[in-house]
């Protein structure tokens, strides 16, 4: 379970991809200066050096360099000690299949905000609660009114004259999580309840093995053709 820092600690884990759209997060951020907080992107700067390189230029451009680190791909105990440190986490991918980053989160009672429309709601939706409340966290629960996520989802809208995503209502979301202590209290509470509610690794292999494993036929053999090459 991460312990989380003082101020708080936000955390997005994701190379650094123009999909995964780093710089409307850092846009949102440098938005929130009046407000106590730091920040940690982490992830490879190689797959793509145009990118890493704006991503940085904007951490310099914001003014933002003694808040948030850039501290490229981790593992083991380094991302360890990043993940222990965070209160927040954020995947605001453009597309995203699944994220796994969310579930890694939540395993840790990280909660996490993820952009909608995205399949990183639906891995965020694994840790929802059978409780109903409303699904940005904000305000009792009700019957009814949607799943309990330890988090929540923000629809980014493209702006039409540039066609990048507008940050502001990741910005507001942040400042509401950032200055309602209430808010935050329970979204720990809920991304807690959602590490019991995470589908273990048998679980997902199986689904997994379900998905690519070959329909037998009743005598034992694939009813498949196969492909090309095989």
């Amino acid at each position: 379970m991460a312990a989380g820092s003082e101020p708080p600690r936000l955390l997005a884990v994701a190379a650094l991809l123009p999909n995964k759209d780093q710089l409307v997060l850092l846009d949102a951020l440098a938005r929130l200066q009046d407000m106590e907080w730091t920040a940690a992107l982490v992830g490879s700067a190689t797959a793509d050096p145009d990118y890493a390189r704006q991503v940085t230029a904007a951490v310099d451009r914001y003014g933002l360099s003694s808040r948030v680190q850039l501290p490229g791909e981790l593992t083991g105990d380094a991302l360890e000690r990043q993940w222990d440190a965070a209160d927040l986490s954020l995947l605001v991918s453009r597309v995203e299949a699944f994220g796994m980053a969310v579930t890694e989160s939540v395993a840790r009672g990280v909660p996490v905000i993820v952009r909608a429309g995205t399949g990183a709601v639906e891995a965020l939706g694994l840790g929802a609660e059978t409780a109903q409340g409303p699904p940005d966290g904000a305000g009792p629960a009700l019957p009814g009114a949607g799943p309990a996520l330890p988090g929540a989802a923000v629809e980014l809208r493209s702006e039409p004259e540039t066609g990048e995503a507008d940050p502001e209502p990741l910005a507001a979301l942040l400042r509401s999580w950032l200055t309602d202590p209430g808010l935050r209290a329970e979204w720990r509470r809920r991304a807690l309840a959602g590490r019991e509610l995470l589908p273990g690794w048998d679980a997902t292999a199986r689904q997994v093995l379900g998905y690519v494993a070959p329909k037998a036929s009743p005598g034992g053999h694939s009813s498949q053709s196969p492909a090309d090459g095989e």
